[in-house]
């Protein structure tokens, strides 16, 4: 493997060295998303999407465990790409579950989501002349995922009023989790350990939260 792979990375305000312990805690609350994937798991028992996703769900934890353990270029998609694959698969399960979308109509939708996902942030960048992820702790990128949420959830007030009021409520919850995530390396004057593994505790309830919404819109 290339040597770049094992650049160290400091992204996150509670991290002072290279060292593995570095980041006990935000290492140690991704165990929230282990908790949240094995509680989904037993409540969507033969609900085959939902269990698909509470497995990438606990993905997701041991990803952010190894970048906030190893903290290098590698372990650092270890964490993103299971989130995406949650974003991008949850989308799709919304657009047949929620709408009755057909598989190809879903599928043709979550690939226009994730174009627009991928695009947002170099454009944001063009248009104000500098890295509007630089600004935002790389939050920005979340973007996308939060008005999902909302259009969803609006969507669904005259259909499902139920689901649609948990989705809601959980899109709040994932911009009040998104806002500790871009506070974290600024709050670090004050609070040396900063605010991401609050990110973590939130974000893990936001999955979760998810996961039961869907099972229990199936049921």
């Amino acid at each position: 493997m290339d040597a770049s792979w094992f650049e160290p990375v400091r992204a996150y305000c509670e991290r002072g060295d290279a060292a593995f312990w570095a980041e006990p805690v935000n290492a140690l609350t991704n165990g929230a998303f282990l908790i949240a994937a094995a509680l989904a798991a037993r409540r969507a028992r033969g609900d085959g999407p939902v269990l698909a996703l509470a497995a990438v769900t606990f993905v997701v934890g041991i990803g952010s465990f190894l970048f906030h353990t190893l903290a290098n270029r590698w372990s650092m998609l270890a964490d993103v790409i299971p989130i995406a694959v949650f974003i991008y698969g949850y989308f799709a399960l919304a657009m047949t579950r929620f709408f009755g979308l057909r598989p190809a109509a879903a599928t043709a939708l979550t690939l226009a989501f994730a174009a627009l996902s991928f695009g947002l942030t170099p454009t944001l960048d063009a248009l104000a002349g500098r890295s509007v992820s630089g600004l935002t702790n790389g939050s920005i990128d979340y973007a996308p995922a939060v008005l999902a949420l909302l259009g969803v959830g609006l969507a669904l007030l005259k259909r499902a009023p139920g689901t649609a009021r948990s989705v809601l409520v959980t899109a709040g919850l994932f911009l009040v989790s998104l806002s500790f995530r871009t506070i974290d390396v600024s709050a670090c004057p004050r609070l040396p350990l900063g605010t991401h593994f609050l990110w973590h505790l939130l974000n893990a309830a936001v999955l979760y939260r998810l996961l039961i919404a869907a099972t229990r819109f199936r049921a």
